[in-house]
């Protein structure tokens, strides 16, 4: 379902309606990453920040399986970082947060929902940053988290979509964002990334103006 907020800027300056991209993922989710992310040009002009439930006793090899397929760089996003163009995933045993400075930020509070880095941690922390230049992505997972993340993106004015719940290997994540929000798209993986690079490009969104 596509609503008024997909609709490009108001003002006659070519600006993205979207600034950074988050993504929230758990069970199955290097599945489905594997077919969004790889979709993504290699001029998309937007940091895209992914927190994968991993482990946090071991090494994530996420950036090292992932670098090869995409045409954007991918890295594991670091404290103090600048918050660049690219794909930065969440290192494993630590909360991934955007600063307002737009730096990354590391923390080893308690788990959220369970887990750390958690979902909601970077969404809130995001919405706070980018505020309606947001769009939050929730794909597959087991559990709930990413749903009150969203439903913050979308109060401070940013774009929520959400995989199809049949398409997903574990359906709890999707289905508990549906719940809490009105997305502004439920897809399939290819549908999210194209609403990615629909939101992410000044040219497309103006040509979009009512």
């Amino acid at each position: 379902m596509l609503s008024p907020h997909d609709m490009g800027p108001p003002d006659d300056a070519p600006s993205p309606r979207v600034e950074a991209v988050v993504i929230g993922a758990s069970a199955g989710a290097v599945e489905a990453l594997s077919a969004l992310l790889p979709a993504l040009p290699a001029d998309l002009a937007v940091p895209v920040i992914v927190v994968v439930h991993v482990p946090g006793n071991r090494p994530s090899l996420l950036s090292e399986l992932f670098a090869p397929k995409c045409q954007l760089p991918v890295r594991e996003a670091e404290d103090k970082r600048t918050v660049a163009e690219g794909i930065w995933f969440a290192p494993p045993g630590y909360h991934l947060l955007v600063e307002h400075d737009r730096t990354f930020a590391l923390s080893i509070d308690e788990l959220v929902n369970f887990s750390r880095p958690s979902i909601d941690v970077l969404f809130e922390s995001a919405s706070e940053v980018y505020r309606n230049r947001l769009l939050a992505l929730v794909l597959t997972g087991a559990n709930s988290d990413g749903a009150a993340g969203c439903a913050l993106v979308q109060e401070r004015g940013g774009l929520v979509a959400v995989q199809q719940p049949e398409s997903a290997q574990a359906t709890a994540m999707p289905m508990a964002a549906i719940a809490r929000t009105t997305p502004n798209l439920v897809g399939s993986l290819s549908e999210l990334a194209v609403f990615i690079q629909h939101n992410t490009t000044a040219e497309r969104a103006l040509e979009r103006q009512p």
